[in-house]
């Protein structure tokens, strides 16, 4: 079985604990890295996978959690032979993937984002029930981009890409062009139900799917995709997930178009058995609520 394979209940399990953990209080998270290709790693942990480059160059992390497994993520950091984190790539500005910026940027990281990202670190706001007070000085990130950033970091590319959002308004997906890996963030969740497109963050269901598209266009067979929340996947995986979450929004649409109200679409249960809800963080019945938000938003 291959490391990545077996670091799948693990990341199932964090997933499925890390709402319960923030709304009743901390309980010893494990923290566990898997080598993903030489100088780059996964950590799962408490929040989104933290991608990690690490070589002579220095450290760059793609996400850093929460700071209540700051210290333990740093452990894994430097069991991997690396040093500090240099750099702090957030691929979103939800809590569970870049609460730990104040204690990495305290700890000497630059804070890099897409430019939507800052202005919402600053004023904080609340993601799936759970309140995020206004970001420190050292939370926020000192380099934020429109389209695209590159890093020549540990002899690979790394390519910073915003590809139009869709989970948010900012979101970034990280590919390494030599190693063939590509982090996600939030667009991709695998095996873990439907995704979460956050209209309240400027997130849109069309979007998604067209940033899904992009990102599938730079992937190959043998292409290594570190999910925001979930195990570790390949092209074939987010093809599947694009194809099903098109499916159930093509059907939302039609239920809408046909001047369907809200409650008469949850009623007809248009996507129930499309994927399986169990420990997700979102139900059939608020995906079709975030669709229908989306579809609604843009106008169509």
């Amino acid at each position: 079985m291959r490391a990545w394979a077996r670091a799948g209940l693990l990341t199932t399990a964090c997933l499925a604990g890390t709402v319960a953990w923030a709304q009743a209080g901390p309980s010893a998270p494990q923290v566990s890295t898997v080598e993903v290709a030489p100088g780059i790693a996964v950590i799962f942990g408490l929040g989104g996978n933290i991608g990690v480059s690490y070589g002579e160059d220095g450290t760059l992390l793609v996400d850093d959690q929460v700071p209540q497994v700051f210290a333990q993520v740093q452990q894994n950091i430097a069991d991997l032979g690396a040093g500090p984190a240099r750099f702090v790539v957030d691929t979103h500005w939800h809590w569970d993937h870049a609460l730990a910026n104040a204690d990495f940027g305290k700890d000497g990281a630059t804070i890099v984002a897409h430019e939507n990202v800052r202005p919402r670190l600053v004023v904080g706001g609340t993601v799936m029930g759970i309140d995020t007070a206004p970001a420190a000085a050292e939370a926020l990130p000192v380099i934020g981009f429109s389209d695209r950033l590159t890093f020549h970091l540990n002899g690979d590319v790394l390519d910073v890409i915003y590809t139009g959002g869709g989970h948010t308004d900012g979101d970034a997906i990280v590919r390494w062009r030599n190693a063939n890996v590509i982090h996600m963030g939030d667009m991709f969740m695998h095996d873990l139900g439907w995704p979460f497109p956050d209209v309240e963050s400027g997130g849109n269901i069309d979007n998604l799917l067209a940033s899904l598209e992009q990102a599938i266009a730079m992937m190959d067979a043998e292409t290594i995709v570190i999910p925001g929340h979930g195990q570790l996947a390949g092209r074939a995986d987010v093809i599947a997930f694009h194809d099903v979450v098109k499916a159930a929004t093509d059907r939302i649409r039609a239920l809408k178009a046909s001047g369907a109200s809200l409650q008469e679409a949850i009623a007809a249960k248009p996507v129930t058995g499309m994927v399986d809800t169990s420990g997700a963080f979102v139900s059939d019945e608020m995906f079709l609520e975030l669709v229908w938000a989306s579809l609604e938003a843009s106008g169509s």
